[in-house]
């Protein structure tokens, strides 16, 4: 991978971080309040699973990959900025590794996992959607 992809793929992570935080305002502030705990986790995994697939979709053309390992190099390259993105910020708040862990568990609704697989294959299932690989 070159580092002009490199760095596109991390631009491309960072619209996504920010598309988290406000998916978690969303969620926090309306989904929650509104439908409940667990519905609310539920139907902010999906929408953030969604927003990463469409974010990926979008910016195939931009990001101008053309082998199927570059493709796969951005979607472990998502996966890894985003966990350790989460991890660290739990950190960061003082939150105990306990804590930090159950979102990884399916525990009241929570899609974490699942929108960490979607993480890592989206830019891959994008290009292959596309037709770019």
């Amino acid at each position: 991978m070159t580092v002009w992809l490199a760095l596109r793929a991390l631009a491309v992570w960072m619209l996504i971080l920010g598309l988290a935080f406000s998916n978690a305002a969303l969620r926090e502030l309306v989904l929650i309040p509104r439908l409940g705990k667990v519905q609310g986790l539920t139907l902010s995994g999906v929408i953030l699973a969604l927003l990463v697939l469409l974010v990926a979709f979008g910016s195939v053309p931009w990001l101008g990959a053309r082998r199927a390992s570059q493709w796969i190099a951005i979607g472990l390259g998502w996966f890894v900025l985003t966990l350790a993105f989460d991890l660290v910020l739990g950190l960061l708040q003082h939150k105990p590794m306990h804590l930090l862990f159950e979102a990884y568990l399916f525990k009241q609704g929570n899609l974490w996992p699942v929108v960490l697989l979607i993480t890592a294959i989206a830019p891959y299932l994008a290009a292959r959607l596309r037709g770019w690989v």
